[in-house]
């Protein structure tokens, strides 16, 4: 099953912060994060494998919930350098 994003946009000036989720109805096993830019492939961020964890690339944190099913990417300070779509990939138990 795919998971869910929330929100679907996000339209930040540089220096804002914001929070992406990814839920699913069925137990995570693994997280993957992405981003894509514009006419670009998407390039892998992050993978997190337990419940709890936590991974930061650059200013951008996610972490894992393994209890609530989700996992949330944190865009601290936001730079045009993150500019793009993100998207979380998940296996599912």
């Amino acid at each position: 099953q795919k998971p869910v994003q929330g929100p679907q946009a996000v339209i930040l000036q540089e220096g804002e912060d914001a929070i992406i989720n990814c839920n699913s109805s069925k137990a995570l096993y693994s997280v993957h994060w992405y981003r894509q830019k514009h006419g670009e492939v998407p390039v892998f961020l992050m993978i997190l494998l337990k419940g709890g964890e936590q991974k930061s690339h650059d200013k951008i944190v996610a972490t894992f919930n393994e209890k609530k099913h989700q996992s949330s990417l944190y865009l601290m300070a936001s730079q045009l350098s993150y500019s793009g779509t993100y998207f979380c990939g998940a296996e599912t138990q």
